[in-house]
């Protein structure tokens, strides 16, 4: 799945947490999301909108950026989860120090169940629009 497809696949689900996504999906939007909090940052920096000091001093920008962002990342990593046949409530593992995250990270890495699960059709399987510059 090409990024900009991922990227807007996931904002147009912004919060909706039915169905399956694929890795690419996930792990584009994932990037995205880390370049967009970069950018906020600098430009917290450069426009000296920071709230509070040290390293773990975020911006109104940055502030603004995670919150509209939270929701779809949470979303999509439900989803995520979907594909490979667990539930979304598995996220809360990630709660558990060092090793929650490690366990996520195996599991967002999986391939997906290949055809369809409780979750829904494999999202594999889903007809790719052609491209106009194909015709």
């Amino acid at each position: 799945m090409p990024p900009i497809d991922a990227i807007k696949s996931v904002l147009s689900q912004y919060a909706g947490f039915r169905g399956r996504a694929r890795r690419s999906e996930y792990w584009w939007f994932f990037l995205f999301t880390l370049i967009v909090g970069l950018v906020a940052g600098i430009l917290d920096g450069a426009l000296g909108t920071s709230i509070g000091s040290g390293a773990g001093a975020t911006g109104v920008i940055g502030l603004i950026v995670g919150l509209a962002l939270l929701l779809p990342g949470l979303a999509v990593a439900v989803r995520r989860l979907h594909d490979t046949d667990r539930s979304g409530w598995w996220l809360l593992i990630g709660l558990v120090p060092l090793v929650g995250g490690i366990v996520l990270l195996v599991f967002f890495v999986m391939d997906g169940t290949r055809g369809s699960n409780r979750y829904g059709a494999d999202p594999k399987d889903a007809p790719q629009a052609a491209s106009p510059s194909m015709a």
